[in-house]
């Protein structure tokens, strides 16, 4: 008998459905939306979108043990079958680069939510409307799934930003990194690491062995503070905050801040 799933396996099992049926929903509109497309052929294509992700939902439940592994060229061919009807109908140009096949299989779990994130970054994309190209590419260097997202849009966004948000909150869950780095009139690079290890474990006796300044510090990463308003607070420059985090870090065992603010609640 299998034990019941936690919550944060359950609450990872709803955002997984609402990202399937955001790409069905964005996809179906892409193609009733299509100027090309005759409205037998838009009809037809919606049909066969919409059946397809009713399979797809209903074998879900069936969705491989994160033991099981995927070669990362096939975890990404499958990503370019999810996207295939927004670049098909849709305004965006997609482009791919695909990763070396004799990479690093990648766990099931891994994959699975590296697909999830490209596609909200995809829709995120099209939300903000002012890209009409995005380029998509995938790596493994032997530790990590690397993820890079290169868009032509305005160049305005920021990690924080609504769009980009839950897609940097999913990244930390699976303590990961993720940088955005916008460029006025050029566009906006997201850049991804993923570990397909699981972390080592965290050591929380460790924080009685803080120094009074990094308990300090840690306890402003805690309330979410930033680098610059812990200097601020502090009264010490961002460049020793950086220091006291990465000391933190390395005591504690932890490879995020998120971890390390878990880790204080």
């Amino acid at each position: 008998m299998f034990p019941p799933p936690s919550a944060g396996e359950a609450a990872r099992a709803a955002r997984d459905i609402a990202d399937r049926h955001a790409l069905t929903l964005e996809s179906l509109l892409a193609v009733l939306r299509s100027r090309t497309a005759s409205d037998r052929g838009a009809r037809q294509t919606a049909i066969d979108i919409a059946a397809a992700a009713l399979v797809d939902l209903r074998a879900a439940s069936d969705e491989r043990e994160a033991g099981v592994l995927e070669p990362v060229a096939g975890a990404f061919a499958r990503l370019t079958r999810d996207l295939r009807p927004l670049m098909t109908y849709g305004d965006l140009d997609v482009q791919f680069v695909e990763p070396p096949e004799n990479g690093r299989a990648l766990p099931g779990d891994v994959a699975h939510a590296a697909r999830a994130i490209v596609r909200n970054a995809v829709l995120a994309t099209v939300d903000a409307s002012s890209a009409r190209r995005i380029r998509i590419q995938w790596d493994c260097d032997g530790r990590n799934l690397l993820i890079g997202i290169r868009d032509d849009g305005a160049g305005d966004r920021a990690a924080h930003d609504d769009g980009l948000r839950p897609i940097a909150e999913h990244v930390a869950g699976l303590a990961g990194d993720m940088t955005v780095t916008a460029t006025p009139g050029w566009g906006t690079d997201v850049r991804i690491t993923i570990p397909l290890d699981p972390p080592p474990a965290i050591d929380g006796d460790a924080l009685g062995a803080l120094t009074p300044r990094e308990r300090e510090v840690a306890a402003l990463l805690a309330t979410g503070a930033r680098n610059a308003d812990i200097a601020r607070e502090v009264g010490i420059s961002e460049h020793t905050v950086k220091y006291h985090v990465s000391q933190i870090l390395r005591r504690t065992g932890a490879r995020t801040r998120a971890e390390v603010v878990g880790l204080l609640r």
